[in-house]
């Protein structure tokens, strides 16, 4: 009797092995068609961007891609070459900063625009340099956003203003400015000042469209209050918010006569659009309440999603 629970015991925990292979081996698959999607959808958009609107027109953007564009403007070689050429130091800082599988998606990534820029023509759109400069920006920003989605990167740059920070201590947006500002000024000197300008506004386009794909459609705000109606407030953000929460213990850190108050701290993410109401309804039910807010860029698991109401 003994030897068949025994051997019962051991098909279940071979069972549960094979299980987990399978289980880890099926989401790692999944997750590489996904980054892989994801990444041959930026390579298409920031291609279209590129020959559709910036380089009919010698407009540039900043970073690795502006460079590219830059020297191609000057000495005629084409894109494509120089797109490679160009990021290949920071594919290489980023294997020695970020990792091997990094390095690899990166490089993948790159290989896969030049070749699309070598191989598929996009039409000219407009020649209104104002449009140019946004729509131009726009495709661009969002191929790279979504490249990063995927794991990978189409410009380099970033990867040295990670370096940077880590060596001089510097914040990494503080970097990528002072890197843009050279391309910039180098534009300026060999294009035109009227060229350099609309390069800007490129950016600032690609830049606020890689920003909102990277970060998610929508943007979480993370909320955390403390107040002594704290019943009353879980009730109204699960009941009116149709917000999961969570609670947890506190103590009050300064009291008088040395009596620290105990607190239901509460917790819950909510959308930029629902701070409005949350206010209102906290200041209905306790306008002393403390509430601290901080910006969620994007969110995983739990309840996130807005649960249905009942009326």
């Amino acid at each position: 009797m003994p030897e068949r629970k025994k051997k019962s015991h051991d098909f279940k925990s071979n069972m549960y092995s094979y299980w987990k292979k399978s289980r880890r081996f099926r989401v790692g698959i999944f997750a590489d068609i996904h980054d892989a999607l994801f990444i041959i959808a930026g390579i298409f958009s920031a291609a279209f961007g590129l020959e559709s609107f910036l380089l009919p027109n010698s407009f540039i953007d900043g970073g690795a891609t502006g460079i590219s564009l830059l020297i191609s403007e000057i000495t005629s070689t084409p894109l494509y070459i120089l797109i490679i050429l160009v990021n290949i130091p920071f594919i290489y800082l980023g294997f020695k900063v970020i990792g091997k599988q990094f390095a690899i998606k990166a490089s993948l990534a790159i290989l896969g625009l030049a070749i699309v820029l070598a191989t598929v023509h996009f039409p000219e759109v407009t020649e209104d340099k104002l449009l140019v400069a946004v729509f131009g920006g726009f495709f661009l920003g969002a191929g790279i956003g979504l490249s990063i989605r995927g794991g990978g990167v189409l410009d380099g740059t970033e990867v040295l203003a990670i370096y940077l920070s880590r060596k001089l201590r510097t914040k990494i947006g503080d970097n990528i400015i002072v890197i843009n500002v050279i391309i910039f000024l180098a534009a300026a000197y060999f294009l035109s000042l009227e060229t350099a300008l609309y390069s800007m506004l490129t950016y600032l386009s690609a830049s606020k469209t890689l920003d909102f794909v990277v970060d998610g459609i929508e943007e979480y705000t993370g909320v955390t209050i403390i107040s002594s109606r704290s019943e009353e407030i879980r009730l109204m953000i699960t009941e009116k918010l149709g917000r999961g929460l969570t609670i947890y213990k506190g103590h009050g850190g300064y009291g008088k006569s040395g009596v620290h108050n105990e607190y239901d701290i509460i917790y819950t993410v909510i959308t930029r659009l629902e701070i409005s109401k949350l206010n209102t309804e906290l200041e209905k039910i306790d306008p002393n309440a403390f509430v601290v807010m901080n910006s969620i860029n994007d969110t995983k698991g739990g309840m996130i999603k807005k649960r249905a109401l009942n009326h």
